[in-house]
């Protein structure tokens, strides 16, 4: 049997991540979250948006963890996770009238940042709402001195990963039909930003 794996953060920044969810997620029944981790948003979320099915997705190698936090939750509005690596990715169109996703843009490269944009255009229903949480520049500024320090431990790491800028993702999104809505500012200098496909 799996052990499950624990991020503090998850339990951190998760009533006010679902504070938000719940506003924009309020007409929302299907809803895809790109990038379950450890599971533990997933099970905090769909738990108490009962209204909605929440599917689950990561690479491969994380499902284990995420069937245990499932297994273990007894919640029956969610779903074992999808294969879903954005750069490679093909949903179905129009398979979502939600989707959400959680420090993941600050890890991926910025091509596969672009990638999931495009993944989320597409499997957006028309009207449906993208949530992505994390942290972000904004005009190539850093809102604190404590995220600029992590953009550079990110890009130690891999020269791949950092801070995406805000307004970079904007005019990445508007070109295939997302146009932000809303942003959140939200604990330990984070943002939550809200973009809505097109209608027409």
């Amino acid at each position: 049997m799996t052990e499950r794996a624990f991020a503090q953060a998850a339990v951190n920044n998760a009533a006010p991540i679902l504070e938000v969810l719940r506003h924009e997620f309020r007409d929302c029944t299907e809803v895809l979250e790109v990038g379950s981790g450890t599971g533990q948003h997933a099970v905090t979320f769909a738990a108490d948006l009962d209204h909605l099915q929440w599917q689950t997705s990561d690479l491969d190698e994380n499902h284990a963890v995420i069937e245990a936090w499932i297994a273990d939750a007894g919640v029956m509005n969610i779903r074992a996770p999808l294969s879903v690596d954005v750069r490679t990715a093909d949903l179905p169109p129009d398979a979502y009238d939600g989707i959400y996703s959680s420090n993941t843009a600050h890890i991926m490269s910025a091509d596969a940042v672009r990638d999931m944009l495009v993944l989320v255009a597409r499997a957006l229903r028309p009207g449906g709402i993208f949530c992505l949480y994390g942290p972000f520049t904004k005009g190539g500024r850093f809102n604190t001195a404590s995220n600029e320090r992590f953009d550079r431990q990110l890009r130690r790491r891999d020269p791949d990963m950092g801070l995406r800028d805000l307004l970079a993702l904007e005019e990445q999104a508007a070109r295939h039909g997302l146009e932000r809505e809303r942003l959140y500012a939200m604990p330990a200098n984070n943002l939550l930003a809200v973009w809505r496909k097109e209608s027409g």
